[in-house]
């Protein structure tokens, strides 16, 4: 199985989605553990999580990997279907 191939298959609990949302909005994990009254260590954990299911580095690699397999939606690009 290739890299691709395996990319497909992660899952991301829809927690993950909305903070994965906030990180292409450009939100700190400050201003979106202030929208989604939780707190800011929750958000770094989640966003330590996410990093490490999608195997990326940092959040312009996770925003990049969430365009390319539908996960967020920017400016109406990739907006047809946003996938759980």
């Amino acid at each position: 199985m290739n890299s691709c191939e395996s990319q497909t298959h992660i899952s991301l609990s829809e927690r993950e989605l909305q903070v994965l949302e906030l990180v292409a909005d450009g939100l700190t994990n400050e201003k979106i553990a202030e929208k989604l009254e939780i707190s800011k260590r929750t958000v770094d954990n989640h966003v330590s999580n996410i990093l490490g299911k999608t195997s990326t580095h940092n959040r312009v690699e996770l925003v990049r990997w969430g365009l390319q397999w539908g996960k967020v939606c920017l400016d109406d690009i990739n907006c047809c279907t946003v996938k759980p």
